[in-house]
């Protein structure tokens, strides 16, 4: 990792750190290729790797009734890992697995720890972030509860298109009934009501999105806070 430098990675995280900082992780950063539906952390196990995404992204999923619901989401503008780590728990009763195949930048736990403890703007950075995340957390709970289903579908690929290159999502209804924690007829229906209003355009296990704009009008203020406070507190990368 020695050619690694913070204007080279697509990480937005790495992006923003101090040269001083960055040279910290720098040692222990490993590329890695993460594979559709990879868990990269178990639930009740002891988080042994972080991960910085470069491109894909990973779902932050919690089990319910033997089923998957989404809860966060985290790619390029992250660290799969942080906030159990930074908030001293070492675990987390959630599952990390990937939605998007792609790249991550590696390093292990007590690396990142250990660096955590030598830099405390380096802290202060890393706890920008997950305080974004806790935001994150906020609002889905919000649209969950407050949002209808057309609304929480926008919110969610916009969440996707932030994370990915061009306008295309590799995604399958049974996939996103899963995730948004619905039958897969109503997320039938739903993306028909999209496509129908111009808003995106599906094909089989794809969808494009062509409407940002009309995609953030269904979405009831539950998409932008934490995208907002990325960019107050992190800034661009």
């Amino acid at each position: 990792m020695d050619q690694l430098q913070p204007a080279t990675s697509r990480n937005r995280l790495l992006r923003a750190l101090a040269p001083d900082d960055f040279a910290l992780l720098r040692p222990h950063l490993q590329t890695t290729t993460t594979q559709l539906r990879e868990t990269l952390i178990e639930p009740g196990r002891t988080i042994e790797e972080v991960y910085f995404p470069e491109t894909g992204f990973v779902s932050i999923a919690t089990t319910v009734g033997g089923s998957y619901i989404e809860v966060g989401l985290c790619g390029r503008e992250g660290l799969v890992g942080a906030a159990e780590l930074l908030l001293g728990s070492g675990t987390t009763p959630h599952e990390y697995f990937v939605q998007m195949a792609g790249e991550a930048l590696r390093m292990e736990a007590q690396a990142l720890c250990a660096a955590v403890e030598r830099s405390p703007s380096l802290r202060k950075l890393l706890l920008r972030y997950v305080h974004t995340l806790m935001i994150q957390g906020a609002q889905t709970a919000y649209a969950n509860a407050a949002i209808n289903l057309e609304g929480r579908l926008a919110r969610w690929l916009l969440m996707c298109h932030d994370r990915s290159d061009g306008d295309e999502l590799v995604l399958t209804h049974e996939f996103l009934s899963m995730m948004l924690g619905v039958q897969r007829a109503g997320i039938t229906l739903a993306i028909q009501n999209l496509e129908g209003a111009g808003r995106i355009r599906a094909r089989r296990r794809r969808i494009q999105v062509l409407d940002r704009e009309k995609l953030e009008a269904l979405t009831n203020g539950s998409y932008g806070v934490p995208e907002a406070e990325y960019l107050r507190l992190i800034g661009r990368g």
